[in-house]
C-alpha cells in the first residue's frame, strides 16, 4: 500500500519540530518533589526517576521528549486531554512551570522494563503489527509514525517502547472509544478503531517488552 504509507510519512515530516520552550530541568526537579502547593506532587504517581506504575496505570516519563510532554500537560490543563487524576493536579501549571517539569523528565536515563515472559503468540502478533502492520486492514505500523525502535519522533509522536503495558491498553482503548483525540491529524483515531482487543493487548504486551534506548 505504497500510497498509505507515503501519506503518513508526510504527515510525520510536517507535524514534527514543534517548538517549546526549553525548561529548567533543576526547577521541574522542585515541582516534581513538591508540587506546586496547588495539587500532588508529579512524584507521588510518576516517581523521582519518572519509572511510572503498570499496576496503576501510570506512565513511564523518564527519557520522553520535552516538547511531546509539554504538549500532554498542556492538554490536561485545557481539558482538551481528559483525566479526573492528571487535571486537577496541573490546572494552576504555568507554562514555564510545565517546561520544567517535562525538561526533567526528559534528562532522566531509561532502564528496559522488568516483565515476566509473554505468550509467544501474542508476542509474535504484537511484533508483527508494531513493525509492519496489516495494510490489508489498513493498520499502519507504530514504527511508521513513532519511529524505528518506536522509541519517538519529536514532539508529536511519543516513546512507545519500554512504556507500562497497561498504559499502552488504556490510551489505545481510549484512542478507539473516542474518549482521548488529541492526536495530530486524528492519525490514533483511524488507527485504533480498527484494532480488536486481542491486538490491542498484543502491541502493549510487546511494546513494553521493547528497549527504551532502541537497542535489541
Amino acid at each position: 500500500m505504497p500510497v498509505h504509507r507515503g501519506w503518513l510519512f508526510g504527515a510525520v515530516l510536517a507535524l514534527t519540530g514543534v517548538a517549546h520552550g526549553a525548561g529548567d530541568p533543576e526547577k521541574g526537579k522542585l515541582i516534581v518533589t513538591a508540587g506546586d502547593g496547588s495539587g500532588a506532587p508529579c512524584v507521588a504517581c510518576h516517581g523521582l526517576d519518572g519509572a511510572g506504575n503498570d499496576l496503576a496505570g501510570f506512565p513511564r516519563l523518564a527519557g520522553m521528549d520535552a516538547g511531546y510532554l509539554v504538549k500532554q500537560v498542556r492538554d490536561y490543563r485545557s481539558g482538551a486531554r481528559k483525566s479526573a487524576v492528571m487535571s486537577p493536579n496541573v490546572d494552576d501549571l504555568n507554562d514555564d512551570q510545565i517546561a520544567d517539569v517535562a525538561a526533567y523528565y526528559a534528562t532522566l536515563n531509561t532502564a528496559p522494563t522488568s516483565l515476566p515472559s509473554g505468550a509467544p503468540g501474542a508476542l509474535a502478533l504484537g511484533e508483527a503489527l508494531a513493525t509492519k502492520g496489516d495494510w490489508d486492514h489498513y493498520i499502519v505500523p507504530c514504527e511508521t509514525c513513532h519511529g524505528p525502535g518506536n522509541v519517538g519522533v519529536g514532539s508529536d509522536f511519543p516513546k512507545l517502547a519500554g512504556q507500562h503495558p497497561t498504559y499502552i491498553k488504556q490510551q489505545l482503548k481510549a484512542w478507539k472509544t473516542g474518549t482521548r483525540n488529541n492526536d495530530p491529524n486524528h492519525l490514533m483515531l483511524a488507527i485504533a478503531g480498527r484494532l480488536t482487543e486481542t491486538q490491542i493487548e498484543a502491541i502493549a504486551a510487546w511494546l513494553a517488552r521493547q528497549d527504551p534506548k532502541g537497542g535489541k
